[in-house]
């Protein structure tokens, strides 16, 4: 039963709610890609949003885009990466500055006009005035 997309999906969202996106990621990764990794990829995307893990958020939604271009998980990921700079800004725990370099590669990585102005107008500028290391 440990591995049907039943028990994987609330084991999951029980990851998620009580903190702990990580080992949410990890139980993605170690599945076989199938109709039901990507289900489970979706859920993990939506519910770490929900509950503010947008770093976990962000990388699902940049594999859900790599897989299905929908325009969707474009917005998703660009509100999640804006949810790990917001949280970096306010200095929230979590280390999300740290996780905001991995964040700008992951937006570099898509052909998206709006990429450009994320990065370097708004990041990459806070990221100086702060100083704060950012590969960019």
């Amino acid at each position: 039963y440990r591995a049907e997309f039943c028990y994987l999906s609330w084991l999951c969202r029980c990851y998620i709610m009580s903190g702990e996106p990580e080992l949410a990621w990890e139980t993605y990764v170690r599945l076989d890609t199938s109709n039901e990794s990507f289900n489970l990829l979706h859920l993990i995307a939506n519910d770490c949003y929900k509950m503010g893990h947008f770093y976990y958020a962000c990388k699902a939604f940049d594999v859900l885009e790599r897989l299905d271009p929908d325009p969707e998980f474009w917005e998703g990921k660009r509100g999640a990466a804006i949810g790990v700079f917001q949280k970096a800004v306010a200095g929230k725990p979590g280390g999300e500055q740290d996780k905001l370099q991995e964040v700008v590669t992951i937006l570099r990585s898509t052909n998206n006009p709006n990429v450009d102005y994320m990065v370097n107008r708004v990041i990459k500028k806070w990221a100086k005035d702060n100083k704060v290391k950012l590969d960019v």
